[in-house]
């Protein structure tokens, strides 16, 4: 039996949030609406939501900076569910940290399967968590956690990243220092999610290196070898 996701779904179209509630509801899962940035804020401070389905325009305050906010302090994760849906909008919406983006109008079932791919990922907070099963992995100053997908500097203090950058970090490290194509990285981070066209790697790398502290012009951890891919470039060390 599937798990009942509670999605908090956030758009002042209430066509559109009839419309997503009764999709969410057949599909076995908890819709919860707001019409506004606040309304969605009061939400989430009165119960947990498992992810977020987030229109990128609306009249108060826009997705982007409240997924903005949101990436600061939470690693809950987005779908960005808006009309927007040229390359740019995409790329922007997913470098301020969105998981994935769904166009309107859209498949039902898309979103259905989109949020499922997500809640996938984000599956391995949970398997097999406690402070002290399998082993951590270091790289430079820092210590990543697998199984707690947890990723921590050298003073101890946590590295926050979203579900998909974490899987995507978590492949380099555990591969490095091999070269992996865009290609690869697509496959073993989304599988049957990925398109051809998908460009969230070069996204995705990009806000992890601003996160470590990475320059992209001299990178110290992750560099960009030209025609073939990326690698991790720190020798990686593995703990009980």
């Amino acid at each position: 039996m599937e798990c009942a996701y509670r999605i908090l779904v956030v758009d002042d179209d209430a066509e559109i949030l009839r419309l997503v509630q009764g999709v969410l509801q057949r599909a076995g899962m908890i819709p919860l609406t707001a019409s506004c940035v606040a309304e969605a804020e009061a939400l989430l401070a009165q119960e947990p939501a498992d992810l977020i389905v987030l229109d990128l325009m609306m009249k108060d305050e826009d997705g982007l900076s409240f997924c903005r906010r949101l990436r600061a302090k939470d690693t809950i994760p987005v779908i960005f569910l808006t009309a927007l849906s040229s390359d740019i909008d995409r790329i922007v919406g997913l470098e301020v940290g969105a998981d994935d983006y769904i166009g309107k109008p859209f498949n039902p079932r898309e979103l259905v399967a989109r949020i499922k791919a997500v809640m996938r990922r984000m599956a391995e907070r949970v398997e097999n968590q406690s402070p002290t099963s399998g082993s951590a992995l270091r790289f430079g100053p820092f210590r990543l956690v697998p199984e707690q997908m947890s990723l921590c500097d050298a003073e101890g203090d946590e590295i926050q990243l979203t579900s998909g950058e974490f899987v995507l970090l978590k492949i380099l490290v555990e591969r490095a220092p091999r070269v992996l194509s865009r290609e690869t990285l697509l496959d073993l981070s989304r599988g049957l999610d990925a398109t051809p066209f998908d460009r969230t790697i070069d996204s995705q790398i990009s806000r992890i290196r601003n996160k470590l502290g990475d320059d992209p012009r001299r990178p110290t951890y992750i560099k960009t070898v030209r025609n073939l891919g990326y690698a991790l470039s720190t020798r990686v060390t593995r703990e009980a």
